[in-house]
């Protein structure tokens, strides 16, 4: 039996609006410009887990299913994160517990705001990348 502890699975939604700008928040634990997203519950499926997240930390629903664009690990937090391109259906834009601040961003804003390790989630949403970009990442760079 492996003392390796176990990889997590997260998901986060690159909401763009009709301008092709993505919805980045300003997280409240580390002020980081990111896609809204989190850790998946243990009863949840990945399109509730996603739902929930982007609702949470934007006060928008979004619409599913959702495109996946890309699957991400973090080789140092050990997370997997799944990334989506979703498209809005309900709400206003307004910030909560998780989130200090939100922007619609372009692709030049995005890369300016967020770590590298997150922009490209970002920047591959955009692209819609199909099949679905696969990269690795210590946290911050891409690896």
């Amino acid at each position: 039996m492996s003392t390796d502890r176990p990889h997590s699975v997260s998901v986060a939604g690159v909401i763009v609006d009709d301008q092709g700008r993505a919805l980045l928040i300003k997280r409240r634990d580390n002020g980081h410009w990111e896609p809204p997203g989190g850790v998946l519950e243990r009863e949840e499926t990945i399109p509730e887990a996603l739902q929930r997240e982007v609702l949470e930390e934007t006060g928008i629903k979004i619409a599913l299913p959702a495109t996946l664009t890309g699957v991400y690990k973090n080789m140092t937090g050990l997370i997997v994160s799944l990334v989506f391109r979703c498209e809005a259906a309900d709400g206003t834009p307004t910030t909560g517990d998780e989130t200090r601040a939100l922007r619609w961003a372009t692709r030049e804003e995005v890369t300016e705001l967020a770590d590298e390790a997150y922009a490209i989630r970002v920047l591959d949403a955009l692209d819609a990348a199909s099949p679905p970009a696969i990269r690795a990442h210590d946290g911050v760079k891409l690896v």
